[in-house]
């Protein structure tokens, strides 16, 4: 249902927000033409849903947005918190080696962007990805790979040192970054 609203004699239409299995499979671009408002929302809802999914994600829960490989089989990682801003990209003291640079598949974008806080897309991934591994206790060996993973049905994904970040994800974490 559209609401159609006039602002200064011109009219404006407001569309409900899209839900985040829409979000996640469209091109992060679109993001871009949500408000910011929107975004935050958005990042809310990723973090109540993270937060209310538990370990258990391999056993049919249905959408998990942070699977993790741990001990051998798939978990849901730990939610995330609407307060916390993943563009900080804390590594929690322990210093991780993030390699971005793909041979095969999608490559980061090093346009910087007003909807990522005049960051490329690269540049956010690198602070996210901090901030996760962080968050998520994730101890390495070594490297972790960074993999740009549009259209995929989750935000963010740890298997064996690669990390798969939904680019989608980032424009709602910067929109969501000291708000």
């Amino acid at each position: 249902m559209c609401l159609v609203l006039l602002a200064c004699g011109q009219p404006l239409v407001q569309h409900p927000a899209p839900a985040l299995g829409q979000v996640f499979a469209s091109a992060p671009e679109l993001l871009e033409l949500e408000s910011l408002g929107t975004r935050q929302e958005l990042f809310r809802e990723v973090a109540r849903t993270s937060r209310g999914q538990t370990r258990g994600a391999g056993q049919g829960q249905g959408l998990v947005l942070f699977p993790l490989w741990q001990d051998g089989e798939f978990h849901a990682a730990p939610g995330v918190d609407s307060r916390l801003d993943l563009l900080q990209g804390s590594d929690g003291g322990a210093v991780a080696n993030f390699i971005f640079d793909v041979r095969t598949g999608d490559r980061w974008p090093e346009e910087r962007r007003d909807s990522l806080q005049g960051l490329s897309e690269r540049e956010v991934a690198e602070l996210v990805a901090r901030s996760l591994v962080a968050s998520w206790h994730v101890h390495t060996h070594g490297s972790v790979q960074v993999e740009r993973a549009a259209g995929v049905p989750y935000a963010a994904a740890y298997v064996d040192g690669v990390l798969r970040i939904n680019p989608a994800f980032l424009y709602l974490a910067a929109a969501a970054s000291g708000s």
